[in-house]
C-alpha cells in the first residue's frame, strides 16, 4: 500500500517592498511522506521571494522534467525555473537551457561539498544563481509549520522576514553564485 502525503493550507501574505510586489496567496502543500517539513517550508518560503504572475508549485520531486517552483508566461515558456537541493550538474544545464533564469537552493549540510564538487561546472551557466540557506534557518522555518498556516513574508532592503503568528525568522540566503 503506498503512502499517502500529509496536506497542509497556507495563507501567505507576500510584502516585497524592493520589489514592490504585495499580494496574499492560498496554497495547497502535498508534504509526501519522501519530504520533510523543512524542505516544504523552504517550498513555501522560495515561492513568497520570487512570487510574480504565472508563478506555481510543481509535482518537483516526483517528476524529473520539473522543478519544485517555476514561473511560467502566457506562452507557456519557463520564466524562472526554481530547485530545492543540490541536482546534479546535468540537470541544473537542461534547465539553463529551458528557462530564462534558473535558481537552486541548497540546504543540507552537504551543501558545502556538493558546491564544491559542482561550481566549475556551473560557473559558465550566465542565468543561473545558487543560493545557500543555513541548516539554523531551515530548521526555524520548519517550527513555522502546522497543517493550517498564516504566513507573512516581508522583504525590505534584502533582509527577508518569515513569521507566524508564533514566531519570526529572519531568513539569510548567501549566494554562491549570481546570474549575470
Amino acid at each position: 500500500m503506498a503512502l499517502k502525503a500529509t496536506i497542509y493550507k497556507a495563507d501567505l501574505q507576500v510584502a516585497d517592498m524592493d520589489r514592490h510586489y504585495y499580494a496574499d496567496h492560498a496554497l495547497t502543500l502535498a508534504c509526501h511522506p519522501s519530504e520533510t517539513e523543512e524542505r516544504m517550508m523552504v517550498r513555501v518560503l522560495l515561492y513568497a521571494l520570487y512570487a510574480q504572475e504565472g508563478i506555481a508549485l510543481t509535482k518537483g520531486l516526483f517528476d524529473v522534467d520539473e522543478p519544485d517552483i517555476w514561473v511560467k508566461d502566457l506562452t507557456g515558456a519557463i520564466k524562472l525555473w526554481i530547485d530545492i537541493g543540490q541536482p546534479d550538474e546535468s540537470r541544473v544545464r537542461k534547465a539553463c537551457g529551458r528557462a530564462e533564469q534558473v535558481v537552486v537552493v541548497c540546504h543540507a549540510g552537504s551543501c558545502p561539498v556538493w558546491w564544491k564538487q559542482n561550481a566549475g561546472k556551473l560557473a559558465r551557466l550566465k542565468n543561473l544563481t545558487v543560493l545557500r540557506l543555513p541548516p539554523e534557518t531551515i530548521q526555524a522555518l520548519a517550527g513555522l509549520a502546522a497543517r493550517t498556516m498564516q504566513l507573512q513574508c516581508l522583504v525590505q532592503d534584502g533582509a527577508v522576514t518569515f513569521s507566524s503568528a508564533a514566531a519570526s525568522v529572519a531568513v539569510d540566503l548567501e549566494p554562491l553564485q549570481t546570474a549575470a
